[in-house]
C-alpha cells in the first residue's frame, strides 16, 4: 500500500482528528546514467481511498512482519543512529530496520524491483532479503489531520547504480501503474501530491550541494501543529 500526505481534504471530522498516524516509508529510486537524474514514480488506482490518481513513490506502511524479516546488510551506522534516536524505547533499532525494509518490500510489490534478493526455500514463497546499506534517510512527514488515514513516513533514497538494478526492468502492479521514470528536473507534466513535489525539491537541492547525498546529513521533518504546517530541520 502507497503512503503519502500532507494535504487536506474537506473538513476534518471528530473521528479523522483523533487518528493517529502510522508508521509507513516510501522509497525514492534515482537512476543517474548518462548524467541525468531520474525518480521512479507510479500512478495510484482510483479505487484507492487514500490519494487516488497521484503519482508517488513506491512505499507504504510498515507491517509487523517487516521486524522478523532477514536482510543482507544493515542500514549506515548514522542511518540507524539517526532513526532510532526518532523512534526511542528498547525496540527502537528493530523498528529503524523495519521501516528500511517496509520500503525495500514495497518497492518490490509494486514494481518487481529488489534491493538484495529473493530466496526460496522448500515449497515457500520467495522471501526478500533486503540490502539496507545504500539507504539514505532524506525526509520524514506526517500527515497532517483531515485524511482518512494518516502516517508518519520516513523517505528513504537509493542509486539504481549502487543496487544492481536494471531501470528498464519495472513492471505495474495492482498498487501501482504507469511506472515512469521522472525528469527530476522536470515535475511539471504530472499530477503529484504536494509533498511528494517538495520533498523532491528538497533532495534536488541536497543533492546540489553535494551529488552523493551523504549518508548522515541534515533533513527536512514537515508536520502539522494546531493547524500550521511546520518544516524543521533534524
Amino acid at each position: 500500500m502507497t503512503a503519502h500526505l500532507l494535504e487536506m481534504q474537506g473538513d476534518p471530522s471528530r473521528a479523522q482528528a483523533r487518528l493517529q498516524p502510522r508508521d509507513a516509508a516510501t522509497i525514492m529510486l534515482v537512476d543517474r546514467r548518462d548524467g541525468k537524474r531520474r525518480v521512479l514514480v507510479g500512478k495510484r488506482g482510483s479505487d484507492h481511498a487514500f490519494m487516488p490518481n497521484l503519482y508517488v513513490f513506491p512505499g507504504g506502511r510498515r507491517d509487523r512482519s517487516d521486524s522478523r524479516q532477514p536482510f543482507l546488510h544493515d542500514l549506515d551506522p548514522t542511518v540507524l543512529a539517526k532513526l532510532s534516536n526518532e523512534l526511542r524505547g528498547a525496540n527502537a533499532l528493530v523498528r529503524a530496520r523495519a521501516l528500511a525494509i517496509a520500503a525495500i518490500r514495497e518497492l518490490a510489490e509494486e514494481t518487481g524491483l529488489v534491493i538484495g534478493r529473493r530466496e526460496i526455500a522448500g515449497n515457500r514463497s520467495p522471501r526478500l532479503h533486503a540490502d539496507l546499506s545504500s539507504l539514505r534517510y532524506v525526509a520524514r512527514a506526517i500527515t497532517p489531520p483531515g485524511y482518512v488515514r494518516r502516517f508518519d513516513t520516513r523517505f528513504f533514497l537509493t542509486f539504481t547504480d549502487e543496487t544492481d538494478i536494471d531501470p528498464t526492468a519495472v513492471t505495474d502492479s495492482p498498487e501501482l501503474h504507469d511506472l515512469r521514470w521522472l525528469d527530476m528536473d522536470d515535475l511539471s507534466g504530472l499530477n503529484m501530491p504536494g509533498i511528494t513535489k517538495t520533498i523532491l525539491e528538497e533532495v534536488k537541492a541536497q543533492m546540489m550541494q553535494d551529488p552523493t547525498l551523504p549518508f548522515g546529513a541534515s533533513l527536512p521533518f514537515y508536520y502539522s501543529r494546531r493547524g500550521q504546517h511546520i518544516r524543521e530541520i533534524i
